[in-house]
């Protein structure tokens, strides 16, 4: 093919007046591609060690134990983000290709997934909502009311 002379390389074969979008989406792929390495590179269960790892450092500024596992939530949103990201760079693909993706089944994909991401988001908003304390909640309204004091019956003061 012409435009596989050497990667990286944008030679002769393309209209000169694409040869700067070309250069740039290059950039842009050797940027993805570099990106994504240590993900690709690394298993499942080591991608979720090291995130679990940067996240408490991240929150707590202190070391933490390379053990600890995501929370469910989290490892959701770590799932989506990675089929959000894969979907979406086949859509590139496709593009590149000369293919509408509009009209390939990676629009049903990434709609899927948007509504996973949703639904992981409602979630999310759930857990952090404010919760309820039933005792707290009792003592306030019981504070709230208005008690007559006892101080004997009113007659009583009156006849004094």
């Amino acid at each position: 093919m012409a435009g596989e002379a050497g990667r990286g390389e944008v030679d002769g074969a393309y209209p000169s007046e694409i040869k700067g979008q070309m250069i740039a989406f290059e950039k842009s792929l050797k940027a993805v591609d570099e990106a994504l390495e240590p993900l690709l590179a690394a298993s499942q269960d080591e991608v979720q060690q090291k995130v679990s790892y940067t996240n408490i450092m991240y929150k707590t500024g202190l070391i933490g134990k390379c053990d600890v596992h995501l929370e469910p939530l989290e490892q959701a949103k770590l799932q989506m983000v990675s089929a959000f990201a894969i979907n979406s760079l086949f859509w590139m693909y496709l593009v590149t290709q000369g293919v509408d993706p509009k009209e390939h089944p990676i629009k049903q994909e990434l709609d899927r997934v948007r509504t996973y991401m949703n639904k992981v988001k409602v979630c999310e908003e759930k857990s952090k909502a404010a919760k309820l304390d039933p005792k707290v909640a009792s003592r306030f309204i019981r504070h709230a009311l208005w008690q007559p004091k006892h101080e004997g019956p009113p007659a009583a003061k009156r006849r004094k």
